[in-house]
């Protein structure tokens, strides 16, 4: 079911890249953005990621953000470790966390996004580098970003209609 501005997120325990579990409780008192991605190779995914992280900065010292991504920890860290994120990334290999949240699948979003992004695409892979050579989590994931309080209240809610849709 899919979560909505008003409601509680869900709090959680996941492993962190740096490699000590990450718990939502100790964001209590902040802002922040959670990001549900795809699979730690997807070049939509680690664009954003590289988005998110050169401009972390715009934000103030009392708002932060939580990336997590539907593969394994060893795939995750692969991949995603070379972005140097100032932020926690998180894996949820068995995506229990992302059914908490309401986050989808749907083929036709992965369709919609490799049409429609086509430019987005070819610059992830093409100009940064980020190419989906392994694909350990689910390719049809839809990314969902949520902005949290400080009460932990979900204020907005974001449901991408394909694979490049965030927030």
């Amino acid at each position: 079911m899919k979560l909505k501005q008003g409601d509680t997120a869900p709090v959680f325990q996941l492993p962190a890249i740096e490699g000590d579990p990450f718990n939502l409780e100790t964001l209590k008192g902040k802002r922040y953005l959670l990001s549900f991605f795809r699979f730690a190779s997807c070049p939509f995914c680690n664009l954003r990621l590289h988005q998110l992280i050169t401009r972390l900065n715009e934000f103030d010292e009392k708002f932060t953000l939580i990336a997590v991504f539907n593969s394994p920890l060893e795939n995750l860290t692969e991949h995603v470790d070379k972005h140097q994120s100032p932020f926690p990334i998180l894996a949820d290999e068995k995506g229990i966390i992302y059914q908490h949240y309401g986050v989808e699948k749907s083929f036709i979003g992965v369709l919609k996004g490799m049409i429609f992004r086509m430019p987005t695409l070819l610059k992830a892979m093409f100009i940064k580098g980020y190419f989906p050579s392994k694909r350990q989590g689910s390719m049809t994931t839809m990314p969902v970003d949520f902005l949290i309080d400080e009460q932990g209240i979900i204020q907005t809610a974001y449901y991408g209609k394909d694979e490049g849709d965030h927030l």
